[in-house]
């Protein structure tokens, strides 16, 4: 892997020689994540993003085994216990804590003394995110993983971030902007991510595929191409992260980067490419308006099998999935590495949908899978809707399965409860 010299930073010194502690104005707040104390002061704080964070150190950790160095800049950091996590439990050598408000300096030092006291391993700046990351790809300071927890649908920082990260490297990039992708703001999806988007029944997976598109399109300006290690939705927020690896290239004739089509007739998603725009339709109908359309966007894979897989193995390593807590992430990584099979097309189905269009009552998802599964289809449950599949399976066989499954029930349900006794 090839890199420019990189130049030390200098340690991080408070505008007083007065001890970093909490200004007076941020009452203390303590907290404990993953055996870890910290204080979070005023500063923005969510619980339910320790997932996230737990995805982003495990990648860290990876890269750090692999690489045999870790640094590590934090552009929006907030009270700093994702650069306190990166330092502990990714052992990474160096962490760079950008935030730009600078009532947070205090807290944020004062967390990361915790994790090294000598302040050899770290250093705290209070700048725009997108001035920093110009600076460090000005200096040649290129970084192995660059955190940008942003919020909104901000995607000014992209380009920056992909000129501050090594060759290889990770880029954990970030979008909390549910309506956007839900097709409420098409002109300013366009604007953002450079994909008009419009409402479609699996939003929250194009939230995904609209936020990766996006860096996708600027890290084809700088010659680069991104490769989707994972892809997590989470409800709270709502909240869209993908981590990136960079690499050097540009993708042959824009694949995995095209048009998504939905058919309200039939029910039925498929990808055009930029040579069919003006001759999208579905083969089920030529009813004028029936195909709703969005793009373009990342129609490739979410995720990496293998690197999830990793993942997991070291999350037990770490006694991450041993208990009640951890089953939560044990089987988000599963249900992960199910969603990687290459045979599954983008989007998922609500049980409900296909119920409604079955005129049935909706039938319990693992009968359903396992009906789809003797079939011969593809199939596997969504980490982005508890109550829906991924398949490979038209929208008219699952259909037609479900109404088999009403009638005979038998055949489904009894089916599965015998598979399962063998």
């Amino acid at each position: 892997m090839f890199s420019l010299p990189v130049k030390p930073l200098t340690p991080f010194t408070s505008l007083s020689s007065k001890p970093l502690n909490p200004p007076k104005c941020c009452k203390s707040q303590p907290q404990i994540e993953r055996g870890l104390s910290f204080d979070v002061g005023d500063t923005f704080f969510r619980h339910e993003s320790s997932t996230g964070r737990d995805l982003g150190v495990l990648s860290a950790a990876i890269y750090k085994k692999s690489h045999n160095a870790l640094r590590v800049l934090d552009a929006m950091c907030g009270c700093g216990i994702r650069s306190m996590r990166y330092l502990v439990e990714a052992d990474a050598d160096f962490v760079l804590a950008n935030d730009a408000n600078h009532e947070c300096g205090g807290v944020i030092s004062g967390n990361l003394e915790r994790a090294d006291r000598e302040k050899k391993r770290w250093v705290v700046k209070h700048s725009d995110a997108n001035r920093v990351l110009t600076e460090c790809y000005l200096e040649r300071d290129f970084f192995d993983l660059i955190d940008v927890d942003s919020f909104g649908s901000e995607s000014s920082y992209l380009r920056a971030a992909m000129c501050a990260v090594k060759l290889d490297g990770l880029l954990y990039v970030t979008s909390t902007d549910g309506y956007s992708s839900g097709g409420h703001r098409p002109e300013h999806t366009l604007a953002a991510y450079g994909a008009y988007v419009k409402h479609m029944p699996y939003s929250n997976e194009i939230g995904l595929r609209m936020l990766i598109g996006g860096a996708m399109r600027e890290a084809s300006v700088l010659g680069y191409q991104v490769v989707p290690l994972f892809s997590y939705y989470s409800y709270h927020g709502p909240v869209f992260r993908a981590m990136l690896q960079i690499r050097r290239g540009k993708y042959p004739n824009k694949r995995h980067y095209s048009f998504i089509s939905y058919c309200i007739q039939c029910g039925n998603s498929q990808a055009f490419s930029w040579g069919e725009l003006g001759q999208m339709r579905c083969s089920c109908n030529n009813v004028p308006g029936s195909l709703i359309v969005s793009g373009p966007l990342w129609t490739g894979p979410l995720h990496s099998a293998s690197f999830l897989t990793e993942m997991l193995n070291l999350a037990g390593q770490w006694g991450w999935t041993s208990n009640k807590t951890g089953k939560h992430l044990e089987t988000l990584l599963k249900r992960m590495i199910d969603e990687s099979d290459p045979v599954l097309p983008f989007g998922y189905i609500r049980l409900d949908e296909i119920s409604s269009r079955a005129k049935v009552n909706s039938p319990p998802l693992d009968s359903v899978l396992c009906t789809l599964h003797k079939e011969g289809y593809a199939a596997c449950r969504s980490h982005i809707a508890s109550n829906a599949i991924k398949t490979n399976c038209p929208m008219v066989d699952c259909v037609r399965l479900v109404k088999e499954l009403q009638q005979c029930p038998e055949t489904g349900e009894g089916k599965l409860h015998h598979a399962i006794e063998i």
